[in-house]
């Protein structure tokens, strides 16, 4: 019988590989220098993730955007989370008079609050503040809502025009058909499309009407709000109607099948909102899925190509824009498997890297976490990374067409990835339904 040696995987170079000693947003940033040389003027840093609700990537997160807050005067976090909910959790890191665990529970969309190394990411944005010359924000950047509901965004236009324009009514028919969607957590999105697609056609469209309608009377009336109000005041309100503009458009999409303009739409408006905070912050730490910050279209399963976030804003800004991107090797991720998720398993184990995948070639090279510059790579480095034509998209086992050197600047690897650490105090004052899963 004719044996064959086993191949041997490709790797990068000793040369290529920057070791991570820790992912502890607390420890001495020796070991991160390489973030020091790699952002140069950079205003927004782009950090990336595989998979929501992993351990290592909320540490990663934290620790960048401490190193790059203490080090290089960043003064803002934009999360992918509600835009509109946000406001609550900036407040608190601004040293508002809030409860943490309400503010997790509340001021953070899609479950992205409800794990003890988010609250302490929070946590120390609130203690930096405290006495630091230069405060740092907290921003959501995503449509809220869940993204299934423009009750929040609504609501927050509401209550700034009861300031701003007392005299206007706004038809509370058309508010209670938005509520009758609305959905207070993730767990919630299914029942809140499910309600939306019964809802009679006339009321969608008045629904849709009236808020361009209301979005109209906002932008004529700009210097009169503001005099009544603010103009930060007012330019926050009208974001929150933009959001809800064009959720009410995603959630049409969603009903009617057509994923793909969901994604497009929500892409193009996150993109808007980050530049929107860019007018007030000279220099972001970006946190978003590696599918949305990536400078190259996105392939989802049974789509066609998409623009994401990331193509936006590198049309935009060119270098001053950067890209972490993330890769992962072993652990348990969010479980694919929607019917599970939603009875309470969230997560699933993970299976090696597929072979040929970046993930697979970034795990080959080095034990422990590390980063690597694509931008300083030699010749054969370049090559292997070229060679690795597919990446794991946190879709369960589905790996997205990718060219890692056209879609990030940098890639850190994480070898193994763990669950987050709920957190029982946001979980407690959380909605019935989170409660019951969790």
């Amino acid at each position: 019988m004719t044996t064959h040696p086993a191949t041997t995987p490709p790797r990068l170079s000793d040369r290529a590989v920057i070791p991570l000693r820790t992912l502890d947003p607390a420890a001495a940033p020796d070991d991160l220098e390489w973030l020091d040389d790699a952002i140069g003027d950079a205003r927004i840093v782009a950090i990336g993730e595989s998979a929501h609700y992993n351990r290592e990537f909320f540490l990663l997160r934290h620790r960048v955007l401490r190193h790059l807050t203490e080090r290089h005067g960043f003064g803002a976090y934009a999360m992918e989370t509600g835009f509109t909910e946000g406001w609550r959790a900036d407040a608190w890191v601004r040293g508002g008079e809030d409860r943490l665990d309400e503010v997790m529970a509340y001021g953070l969309t899609s479950l992205m609050g409800l794990w003890r190394e988010m609250g302490a990411h929070l946590a120390w944005m609130r203690r930096h503040n405290g006495s630091a010359a230069r405060p740092v924000g907290f921003y959501g950047i995503d449509l809220g809502g869940q993204n299934a509901s423009v009750l929040p965004a609504l609501d927050a236009v509401l209550a700034y025009l009861a300031r701003a324009d007392p005299d206007f009514r706004f038809d509370p028919a058309l508010r209670e058909t938005a509520a009758a969607a609305a959905a207070t957590s993730a767990f919630g999105i299914p029942t809140a499309l499910a309600a939306y697609a019964g809802l009679p056609a006339a009321s969608k469209d008045a629904l849709t009407a009236g808020l361009a309608g209301l979005a109209a009377r906002m932008r004529g009336r700009r210097s009169e709000y503001v005099r009544r109000t603010t103009a930060e005041g007012f330019e926050r309100a009208l974001r929150s109607m933009h959001l809800a503009l064009t959720l009410d458009s995603v959630v049409r999409d969603m009903v009617r099948g057509d994923q793909q303009s969901v994604l497009f739409n929500r892409d193009a408006e996150i993109a808007d909102t980050v530049e929107w905070i860019l007018q007030r912050q000279e220099r972001i730490v970006l946190a978003a899925h590696n599918g949305h910050i990536q400078r190259q279209r996105a392939v989802l399963p049974g789509m066609d190509p998409v623009t994401p976030l990331g193509v936006h804003l590198a049309d935009r800004l060119g270098e001053d824009y950067l890209i972490i991107g993330t890769t992962s090797g072993t652990g348990r991720m969010l479980n694919p498997d929607p019917v599970a998720f939603q009875s309470g398993t969230l997560f699933a184990p993970m299976r090696a890297p597929e072979p040929g995948s970046l993930d697979a070639l970034m795990h080959a090279s080095h034990d422990g976490p590390f980063a690597t510059d694509l931008r300083r790579l030699s010749p054969a480095d370049a090559d292997a990374v070229r060679a690795a034509t597919v990446q794991r998209a946190g879709l369960g086992e589905y790996y997205a067409p990718t060219s890692a050197l056209d879609a990030y600047d940098l890639i850190v690897h994480l070898p193994e990835v763990t669950a987050a650490t709920p957190d029982d105090a946001a979980i407690g004052c959380s909605p019935p339904e989170v409660r019951e899963v969790f």
